[in-house]
């Protein structure tokens, strides 16, 4: 090859025009919609000061940290456990997801009675589902506050109760485990109607138990409330370490004793909480109910003492 070809060949070529006119007439228009975003960030910016100024700071820091204090969902063990596999934990059991509304999927563990564990072995979705068509009563199980469905304490007694003939669904609500959306009192109510339309419309007449654990025995009234009026109660309740309700309980939570030293902080909280729409209030859902009830209490609950089970009675 000649020198000259080299040099030839060295020389770039001239300039698209075409591409460097579109390339230009994206740059103009970028410009142009500087202004548009900027007066929409604007608006955003003013809209969000304007929220904050036009509320004190204690609104600002009390009702989320009655909702932490309540929910304390953001707690979420046992920690590096896979929910979408629960035979690592807990034998016959499957895992599935529901969808109450649009934004929200709740996280469910469906434990077959122990004398079908053998039946179960291997068994899709579809087989346990079916199952709930074999005549053993079935559990929905409302937990309390923090952690999730794997949690120990809670395998235990799915455990028991699987052995005592029953078909157990423990339900993590929205925001507790790996379900998706934030916990709310209507929320977590809607949460546990919707799994118990769900179980019922697949189960026959096999009977049905709204079983809710400290936070969970709100929930399971609020529910258990809400089918009535509709005209399906609940063919059975257990509350296990029920309180009257929220705002009586979180007067002797050990985490909110602290705080009625302050002078006015108590109604502070006590505020917050009627702000959030947060009562659970067994004592009255009680009164409404036509279903079977039991009650469950410790006489050594440090957490919410006896006499509050007994009042709610």
């Amino acid at each position: 090859m000649h020198s000259g070809d080299c040099e030839a060949a060295s020389v770039p070529e001239p300039p698209d025009h075409g591409c460097v006119a579109s390339w230009w007439d994206m740059v103009l228009r970028n410009l142009r919609s500087v202004p548009h975003h900027c007066s929409t960030l604007g608006r955003q910016i003013a809209a969000l000061y304007t929220d904050f100024t036009s509320k004190s700071l204690s609104e600002h820091i009390f009702p989320p940290l009655m909702e932490m204090l309540i929910y304390f969902n953001f707690y979420k063990a046992p920690f590096l456990v896979d929910l979408k596999k629960p035979e690592s934990k807990i034998a016959h059991t499957v895992n599935f997801y529901i969808r109450p509304e649009p934004g929200v999927m709740l996280g469910i563990w469906h434990t077959v009675p122990s004398c079908r564990g053998n039946d179960a072995k291997g068994k899709d979705r579809c087989w346990y589902e079916e199952a709930l068509r074999d005549g053993n009563p079935i559990i929905v199980y409302l937990h309390g506050s923090s952690e999730h469905r794997a949690a120990s304490h809670r395998i235990k007694l799915v455990k028991v109760l699987s052995d005592g003939g029953f078909h157990v669904l423990s339900v993590d609500y929205r925001g507790f485990g790996d379900s998706t959306g934030k916990p709310t009192e209507e929320g977590l109510t809607v949460d546990a109607v919707c799994v118990y339309e769900w179980t019922r419309a697949r189960s026959g007449d096999t009977p049905i138990c709204l079983w809710g654990h400290s936070l969970g025995t709100g929930v399971a009234t609020n529910a258990a409330k809400v089918l009535e009026e509709k005209g399906c109660p609940v063919d059975a309740i257990v509350l296990e370490a029920p309180f009257t309700n929220m705002w009586v309980a979180s007067i002797n939570y050990p985490l909110l004793k602290i705080y009625q030293k302050f002078p006015g902080c108590l109604k502070t909280l006590m505020d917050a909480m009627k702000k959030d729409k947060i009562v659970f209030p067994n004592d009255e859902n009680v009164k409404c109910l036509s279903s079977p009830l039991l009650i469950l209490h410790g006489e050594d609950d440090r957490t919410v003492p006896l006499e509050y089970g007994k009042q709610v009675n």
